[in-house]
């Protein structure tokens, strides 16, 4: 049943809005980095748990493989994503909250400015509304969505690693969503390049190479060693590939998501994400051979403005071109139901200490 959500790296190249619009890869990558971001930003502000937001952010990345950002905007997504996402995850929230909460997040004011009755907020309803239906058919009303979050805390229980690891994964596997990852591999292979990807950024630039850390055996096995009387140390560095008993196909995959997680992180702007420095400096295995995705972030809004024609009068501006100013036009949706889902163990709370990747 899960199959029909993984996607191989290709078919990032082949999706509507590359094929039927102006976009290239790197400009809807950053668009919906830009649009996960929001769809978090929002459900915090509603006040929702973990789980509901790193399900609809998986919806959001599955939505986009279907129907084009120039024909549905990101922040009407990720708004439907999130309201759809308070009933299948049982923490409601009533519609004119999100339309409210939203509203506030596009316009840049306080909510407590918002009117809860102003036809702003009202419009915004009937958008949600609308493009619900779209996403619930783009979904196949199919509401699964692992999380590799789930399968990072078997590994925290499994091996007791530095609390800095727990963290740093944590963090990682967040930042995941801003990226399609969940769209091209299994929460397992997620799960494991973030955790491989907080040890080497723990362990330091002295330490065992990322290669290193996921090769289908020791780099020793095949050397000589002298007698010993000793059991063999386990290698923690090897613990994720070894824990899962990955295969040759299955570290390859690891290896990409590595890839695509280190280019995410080097495209960022440092002075809007000084927490990316570290990663910035960690090298991508030398066995993912995939084609560059990501432009760096600082350069993107202005291919984005080369690209972007003026909206039709009457139609108001949807979203800021970044968090930080600018503008692009709104895209009108057309097309609501529900239906329950699992949430993330309440054991992850012990591993939330965790560092800012946001």
């Amino acid at each position: 049943m899960q199959s029909q959500w993984v996607f191989p790296i290709s078919a990032l190249r082949l999706t509507p809005s590359v094929v039927t619009s102006s976009y290239t890869v790197a400009k809807e990558l950053y668009d919906r980095s830009r649009g996960v971001e929001f769809l978090f930003r929002l459900g915090s502000s509603l006040g929702l748990p973990t789980s509901a937001m790193f399900t609809a952010a998986t919806w959001f990345h599955r939505f986009f493989m279907r129907y084009s950002m120039e024909d549905y905007h990101r922040q009407d997504v990720a708004a439907s994503c999130i309201f759809l996402a308070t009933k299948t995850e049982e923490c409601g929230r009533k519609l004119r909250d999100v339309a409210r909460v939203c509203q506030a997040k596009i316009t840049g004011k306080d909510v407590s400015l918002i009117h809860s009755e102003s036809p702003e907020v009202d419009q915004l309803q009937n958008v949600i509304l609308l493009t619900e239906e779209v996403l619930l058919e783009a979904l196949c009303f199919d509401f699964a969505a692992p999380s590799p979050h789930a399968e990072l805390i078997d590994l925290f229980d499994a091996y007791q690693e530095d609390s800095r690891v727990h963290d740093y994964a944590w963090s990682i596997a967040h930042d995941s969503y801003r990226t399609p990852l969940c769209v091209l591999f299994p929460p397992r292979i997620i799960a494991s390049a973030c955790y491989v990807l907080a040890q080497r950024a723990v362990d330091g630039p002295h330490s065992a190479s990322l290669d290193a850390r996921i090769s289908a055996s020791p780099p020793s096995a095949s050397l000589p060693t002298p007698p010993s009387h000793k059991p063999a140390s386990p290698d923690g560095s090897r613990f994720a590939v070894e824990y899962y008993g990955f295969t040759e196909e299955d570290i390859a995959k690891v290896s990409d998501a590595l890839s695509i997680l280190l280019e995410y992180y080097s495209v960022q702007d440092m002075q809007n994400a000084p927490h990316a420095g570290p990663l910035m400096m960690i090298p991508p295995p030398t066995s993912s051979l995939r084609p560059k995705l990501y432009e760096p972030f600082s350069q993107v809004p202005q291919l984005l403005s080369q690209s972007v024609s003026v909206p039709p009068a009457g139609t108001s501006d949807r979203t800021p071109i970044s968090s930080y100013g600018g503008n692009t036009p709104a895209k009108t949706p057309l097309h609501v139901a529900e239906q329950p889902e699992k949430a993330i163990p309440e054991s992850a709370k012990k591993v939330i200490g965790r560092l800012d990747l946001s």
